[in-house]
């Protein structure tokens, strides 16, 4: 059989190791494994026995030359194990050699890992570790926590307006903005003098958070519909937040008042003091007007705040299109 030239490319968002059954057969069975030694791939196949000898990839030129000549005189394919970065220039200067033989190798592309779901989650920590270190960017080194404030409410705003928009292409790009901001407040408490954590903090406690309040997914819990549902979960949320002994604890003073506003009707309600409601809603003015609106938008299952929005684009639009 002629022996054959496999590059091995795996995906750097995977842990090293991690290899297909592919993969693994074309390392075992091959003449010689190359590889550059400081290569997390090529240190998990020499742990895992496979001895993998170490090239210089610093002149791809030079390293194409080695690796065709090795392969057109060798009994069982070469196998090459990629690097991290590609290798760039690699694969060019490859097929330039291959093209100058009469009676060639064969060159394989093997796939030896995938990119699993949320991997490029690990890039988006990895870039945000890279801008905030030294050497990295000057404004992203200098920002705080209360610094960013402002970016995470403008970009909070901003993907609302596209979900609202129906432009998917725009949605995308906003969700990005903002989960640059969560990146971002992460990366920053990472470096907290007394109470640091990370994005894994973060990323694990909205999982455990997630899996605590429903039960009836996860432990086996009957729940016949949404509002059983949320009765289990604000169930579990106040014996999670015992501190929080009033109604309105918790409701968020920063939201925009039509949108407070339903928070407390919601909370209120909930606790059964509409007594409350009824009172402030029975007073003279604007601010009773507007809170007997908010009541009569959640009874029909309206979001008042974002009625308003639509009625305020379509304002906006009317403006736009009407001659001045």
């Amino acid at each position: 059989m002629t022996a054959r030239l496999v590059i091995l490319v795996t995906s750097p968002r995977t842990a090293p190791g991690l290899l297909t059954r592919d993969a693994w057969l074309a390392v075992g069975d091959a003449d010689a494994v190359w590889g550059v030694v400081e290569e997390p791939q090529s240190q998990a196949l020499f742990e895992a026995g496979v001895v993998v000898e170490p090239h210089d990839r610093s002149d791809p030129a030079g390293l194409a030359r080695d690796l065709v000549s090795a392969t057109a005189t060798a009994t069982a394919d070469i196998v090459w194990v990629g690097s991290s970065d590609g290798d760039p220039g690699l694969s060019e200067a490859i097929a330039v050699e291959v093209t100058r033989l009469p009676e060639p190798p064969e060159v394989e592309l093997l796939v030896g890992s995938f990119d699993v779901p949320g991997s490029r989650l690990l890039d988006v920590v990895a870039v945000m570790d890279r801008l905030r270190s030294p050497g990295g960017c000057p404004w992203d080194a200098e920002q705080t926590a209360q610094s960013l404030v402002p970016y995470l409410l403008e970009e909070t705003h901003e993907a609302i307006e596209a979900i609202e928009s129906g432009d998917h292409d725009h949605l995308r790009e906003e969700l990005g903005d903002l989960l640059l901001q969560v990146a971002f407040q992460s990366r920053v408490a990472q470096e907290h003098e007394s109470e640091p954590f990370g994005i894994d903090e973060v990323a694990g406690g909205l999982v455990e958070k997630l899996v605590r309040r429903h039960p009836h997914v996860f432990a086996g819990v009957e729940a016949a519909d949404a509002a059983a549902v949320e009765v289990n979960w604000d169930s579990i949320k106040a014996q999670e937040k015992p501190h929080r002994t009033q109604p309105l604890d918790g409701v968020p003073p920063s939201l925009p008042a039509l949108a407070r506003a339903q928070k407390v009707v919601s909370r209120l309600e909930k606790a059964g003091r509409v007594d409350l409601l009824d009172a402030l809603a029975s007073s003279e003015g604007v601010g009773g007007e507007l809170l007997r609106v908010v009541r009569q938008a959640r009874s029909a299952g309206f979001d008042a705040e974002g009625e308003l929005r639509r009625l305020l684009r379509r304002l906006e639009q009317a403006a736009s299109d009407s001659p001045a």
